[in-house]
């Protein structure tokens, strides 16, 4: 038997002790998983150390890519009180404003989407708070005992436990540093709100690869101007300390041209940093149990897939892979190794591993390569705002001669 050490936390209201589906971690992967779940008429138990999800700077916006994933596991009822739409982004480029995109995008605070979806739960599938004290997998029964005492027994275990180790390690499943450190994301509210903004969202590329800055996002969040910075440095640098103390000197000196329509970088509150490292997962293709979202593998945010990754994987799940899995006996690792080979989750996983590590290089590498793939993209959107304003100077009346 495997042991996860834990505090004891009581139990809010404890699930049934013997379930199809166990789901360890009530993030947003898990809360979504166990609601499709239970609404299928599945006995599902969802487990979490927390009742209330804390605070926390993780995702902060997507598309409507994500969104319309939501909306086909019926989820969207849920997901779209606790969202904020925007539907035009202006983006800045070497140091102008080169487009204004015309897509819908949705802002939101991480905590507060959790809380809401965990209050949209079906009553058929409470949620268990506890932590995991012991856990043993095998072919046929997975065994929870959480440090209350409890036991619950599924057929199926799902862990969702996002960067958390102590159940996975438990299992036996390793995970493996592909990148460390490899991304830094810093979040902040701006002094500023949604009314006062003279644009509805914007997106400035940094213009010096030597600021190892990606890009900038400022988007609404209810009544209030959220600011995500990606960048590639670390927590302990000199610079990192710099912008703590002072973001808004930082910001004004490496963007200057948003700073007048970001009311000159004032920052509310404060200023939250989240180290990023890419990982994968080893020793995971085994009898009972399944990993899902940032339990698996985790990419950078920069690209904005990890929220893609998680609605594949639960769709996945819940429209091919668990219905079958519970239709027969058993649940054998050839039943979980078909999920972690599905072409989809593969192709998903992979474009966002590769998306990760590309969107670093072509902002920080200064090899020959590099320089020149910077150069002829950037001479391309350099044609591309001359070739607009000379249109626009077309457009212009011809003054009437005298």
């Amino acid at each position: 038997m495997n042991t996860a050490q834990g505090h004891e936390t009581p139990a809010f209201q404890a699930g049934p002790a013997e379930v199809d589906v166990a789901i360890v971690g009530a993030g947003l992967a898990g809360t979504s998983l166990a609601t499709v779940l239970g609404k299928a008429g599945r006995k599902v138990a969802l487990i979490d150390p927390h009742l209330v999800h804390h605070e926390e700077f993780r995702a902060e916006k997507i598309g409507m890519h994500e969104m319309q994933a939501f909306e086909k596991l019926g989820l969207g009822p849920a997901v779209r009180p606790l969202v904020t739409p925007v539907t035009g982004t202006h983006v800045f480029r070497l140091g102008q404003l080169f487009e204004r995109e015309r897509k819908w995008e949705f802002g939101f605070s991480y905590g507060a989407l959790v809380n809401g979806m965990r209050q949209a739960l079906p009553a058929q599938v409470p949620l268990t708070v506890g932590k995991v004290a012991e856990v043993s997998t095998g072919p046929d029964r997975q065994r929870l005992v959480l440090a209350g005492g409890a036991v619950i027994e599924a057929r199926l275990l799902v862990v969702a436990t996002g960067y958390s180790e102590a159940v996975r390690r438990a299992i036996g499943m390793e995970r493996v540093e592909e990148s460390k450190a490899h991304s830094m994301s810093i979040g902040f509210d701006l002094a500023i709100t949604p009314r006062e903004s003279p644009y509805p969202a914007i997106i400035c590329y940094a213009r010096n690869p030597a600021h190892r800055i990606a890009y900038l996002s400022v988007f609404p969040i209810c009544n209030r101007m959220r600011a995500n910075l990606f960048l590639y440095r670390t927590v302990a640098e000199e610079w990192t300390r710099a912008f703590r103390e002072n973001p808004q000197a930082v910001l004004c000196e490496v963007m200057p041209e948003v700073a007048a329509q970001c009311g000159n970088f004032a920052v509310a509150g404060p200023v939250e940093v989240r180290q990023v490292s890419l990982t994968t997962t080893r020793a995971h293709r085994r009898a009972g149990v399944v990993a899902i979202g940032d339990a698996f593998w985790t990419t950078c945010p920069t690209p904005g897939v990890g929220i893609n990754r998680v609605v594949t994987d639960v769709d996945r799940l819940v429209s091919t892979y668990i219905p079958a899995w519970l239709s027969t006996p058993g649940m054998g690792a050839e039943k979980i190794c078909a999920f972690y080979d599905d072409p989809v989750k593969v192709a998903t996983d992979t474009a966002g591993m590769r998306s990760s590590i590309y969107a670093k290089r072509i902002t920080t590498e200064t090899g020959l390569e590099w320089r020149l793939r910077r150069l002829r993209n950037n001479t391309a959107r350099q044609l591309m705002i001359l070739g607009r304003k000379i249109s626009r100077r077309k457009e212009l009346p011809t003054p009437s001669a005298a």
